[in-house]
């Protein structure tokens, strides 16, 4: 329902702003209907005498639900804010109550600032059926306010606030004072204790979308972690507030694994762990690949992945994905992506194109807020010393001091499949590309030799065949770099000047610019074989690796710690600390089982040099121990744990080097491609792995023969022996035709 001012038109209107005005031109007539029904401003004048609404614009109505004759502010307008802002509103009003006041007793109408008078507020306004919760800017304006009576308990407050009339200086200083007369006094205004007359204009405007992203900002770039449960829901709940969206989720990947998190309303997230390569072809996977925010308008189409068959079930019709993406700090990194984050809607199309402006303002922000506590849920303490930390949690929060978190007296399982030739491998491909750019160069330089024949030119040109020449030769350490920021300073930073030079300079110009990654900013394609080849062994050897771990963890729980750079290492810990059930049946089982996990990357190797054109191979070591170490947190370091004590350092040691040894005799690699390597010192660790190599050839893990020898002394540790056995294919000529009768080997 539409309501009228209580003044004839030609009388009283309204200006585009919002502010009643007398005497409004007759040549006007339609402002108040355009207001009323077009403005996006929020409006309501109250008569300060009644406190009753007398006009809305429709907007307004809309945002409170009048549907109604006029009601009184209380009624309707402030049952909508939450109940502290019901007293900023009234407070509000009382300002100019106040002005009226001072202005009546004092006879000045300058003793209140007009910027303490019209202060903005925001407000959060509940929502109604089918609308959402809105943030509104609201100001408070007055027109004619004229004081007719005062109660005398305020009289008298007023009294005591100052001896002699004030001035503006003077009443600020009180209002700026908590306790001051003047605070006491406002306290007592309210419709009981004082009558005026004249109108109060409320005027807002729609904020939400502004105050929910300023909010999520503040929240995600505080220090404190965004990952704690309180703070993730309220950015969870800011996020989806925004979005307009009825469900969330977080996709990350590392390696092999990828992890789906979803039900982040909660304080416990369902988690899917999920293998990278389940996820080709999905949507999500894409999107993080792309680095860039995607709309996904319609996701009824049948599901591609995991992933999309999940999100069906949870009656996801659209999607509007967020790339967590770090960017390279140097020219040849690649961006580091951390995963995505997913907003859901119920309805398809349900996002738009401001949703996707706003999407790419916050990622930035959700990227440095997962970066800085990523490890405090995506890379969680490993599941079987979680109890530790859990104890160590608790301790801290009743008040007791930091302990040590120390697993004492584990045996260490650690082992190596390392990517052989893979530096030379990259060497070659920054060979390859730098002479492809160094060619498109020169092909530039010639025909800009050929268009103005200038001997700085030609000079130019013999620098480029020279280098080219030096290039075929090989690449040293520094080429990368030195070879890219020569082509940018020489040939790029003359590219204005060459396209004057002809067409032909131009059309190679061209073929030198269309041949550059963009995201790179040099030609990088042998370069992105190279890493897409060691991507996809990482990848395949860490699968393996994990699939092998479900085995290991049933026979008995342990920490594993796995690192992935050419090749993927596993470091085991294993031991009555961690599993007060163990014995040494256990470790026996454990180290059989690691063995037979090694052979098995060793076939995975195979089928990928099978699939890939490279001269890579992949060497498997395995170093055993037969003696114990502790090991202990340090929150210090990136590592969960670090060995304790100066009995454990030789271990170490030795895990560091043990990869580059030698054999003493012969003085090659004591690693081979296709073949397991055992380290070991004493008879007795030679005995006990004997009899596990000899397991290994009944089941068709390995062959019968094995190559034995000593290690060249490492700096600062001498006595290492080896053994060295060849890993039989997966076919049904060997290893198929024997675990077919051993079930329990596969």
């Amino acid at each position: 329902m539409a309501f009228q001012p209580t003044e004839p038109v030609g009388q009283t209107s309204v200006a585009s702003n919002g502010h009643l005005l007398s005497q409004a031109p007759p040549a006007m007539p339609g402002w108040w209907s355009v207001l009323e029904h077009h403005s996006r401003l929020l409006v309501a004048a109250v008569n300060l005498a009644t406190h009753r609404i007398e006009w809305t614009s429709n907007r307004f109505r809309h945002l409170v639900g009048m549907v109604e004759s006029p009601p009184s502010l209380g009624d309707v307008v402030l049952q909508r804010l939450e109940p502290d802002d019901q007293l900023w509103v009234r407070e509000r009003i009382r300002r100019h109550v106040l002005n009226a006041i001072l202005t009546r007793r004092y006879h000045q109408d300058d003793l209140l600032p007009s910027r303490w008078l019209h202060e903005s507020l925001i407000l959060s306004v509940r929502p109604l059926d089918g609308d959402r919760a809105r943030f509104v800017e609201f100001t408070v304006s007055s027109d004619h306010v004229r004081l007719l009576a005062l109660d005398p308990a305020v009289d008298a407050a007023l009294d005591g606030c100052w001896s002699t009339p004030p001035d503006a200086s003077a009443v600020m200083q009180q209002l700026n004072q908590p306790q001051s007369p003047l605070q006491k006094a406002i306290q007592l205004l309210n419709p009981q204790t004082y009558q005026a007359s004249g109108m109060i204009l409320i005027e807002g405007m729609d904020v939400s979308d502004r105050e929910v992203t300023q909010r999520l900002m503040h929240l995600l770039l505080d220090r404190e972690s965004i990952l704690q449960p309180h703070r993730f829901q309220q950015a969870n709940h800011l996020l989806k507030r925004l979005f307009r969206a009825t469900d969330s989720l977080i996709l990350t990947a590392e390696g092999g694994n990828a992890e789906l998190y979803l039900d982040l309303d909660g304080t416990e997230w369902t988690v899917h762990p999920l293998p990278v390569e389940s996820l080709q072809g999905s949507v999500l996977f894409e999107a993080a690949s792309q680095g860039a925010v995607l709309n996904l308008r319609d996701l009824s189409s049948p599901a591609l992945s995991t992933c999309e068959t999940l999100l069906q079930a949870r009656a996801a019709k659209s999607m509007l994905i967020l790339p967590l993406v770090v960017k390279p700090a140097q020219l040849h990194d690649a961006a580091r992506r951390l995963g995505v984050v997913g907003l859901i809607s119920d309805q398809p199309d349900a996002f738009d194109a401001i949703d996707e402006h706003n999407g790419k303002t916050l990622a930035p922000a959700l990227t440095i807020a997962m970066r800085q506590t990523v490890n405090e849920r995506f890379h969680h303490v490993h599941e079987s010393v979680r109890w530790r930390f859990e104890e160590e949690s608790e301790r801290r929060g009743l008040g007791l001091p930091p302990a040590p978190i120390t697993f004492s007296d584990v045996y260490p399982l650690y082992g190596i499949s390392d990517i052989r030739g893979s530096s030379h491998e990259r060497n070659r491909a920054i060979q390859q590309d730098l002479l492809e750019q160094f060619r498109l160069g020169l092909a530039i330089i010639n025909s800009v030799c050929a268009a103005v024949n200038q001997a700085f030119a030609h000079q130019c040109r013999d620098d480029l065949l020279q280098k080219i020449e030096h290039l075929q030769g090989g690449v040293t350490v520094d080429a990368e770099i030195t070879l890219l920021r020569y082509l940018q300073e020489h040939v790029e930073a003359h590219f204005d000047f060459f396209n004057t030079c002809g067409e032909s300079a131009q059309a190679a110009i061209a073929a030198y610019q269309s041949a550059k990654d963009p995201e790179q900013g040099c030609i990088y394609r042998a370069r992105s074989i190279y890493d897409k080849t060691v991507q996809q062994i990482n990848l395949s050897l860490r699968a393996t690796w994990q699939r092998w771990q479900h085995t290991m963890q049933a026979v008995s729980p342990h920490y594993c710690d796995i690192e992935s750079t050419d090749g993927i290492d596993h470091m085991i810990y294993t031991g009555k600390t961690i599993d007060h059930n163990f014995s040494p049946f256990h470790l026996r089982s454990l180290r059989y089982e690691q063995l037979r996990a090694v052979c098995d990357c060793a076939r995975t190797g195979f089928r990928l040099k099978a699939q890939h054109t490279t001269e890579m191979d992949i060497t498997h070591l395995v170093l055993v121990q037969d003696c114990t170490v502790d090991i202990t947190h340090d929150e210090n370091t990136e590592r969960l744990f670090e060995v304790r004590g100066t009995r454990d350092t030789r271990y170490e040691i030795v895990k560091k080097r043990i990869d580059k040894a030698l054999d003493a005799k012969t003085h090659e690699r004591i690693t081979q491609p296709g073949c397991l390597t055992l380290v070991y010192s004493t008879s007795d660790e030679w005995q006990e792995y004997q009899d596990y190599l000899r397991y290994l050839q009944r089941a068709g893990w390995v062959g019968a023969d094995i190559e034995q020898g000593r290690v060249e002394p490492l700096q600062g540790v001498t006595g290492l022996k080896f053994a060295r056995v060849r890993v039989l294919e997966d076919d049904p000529s060997n290893a198929n035709a024997v675990t077919s009768s051993n079930p329990r080997e596969n």
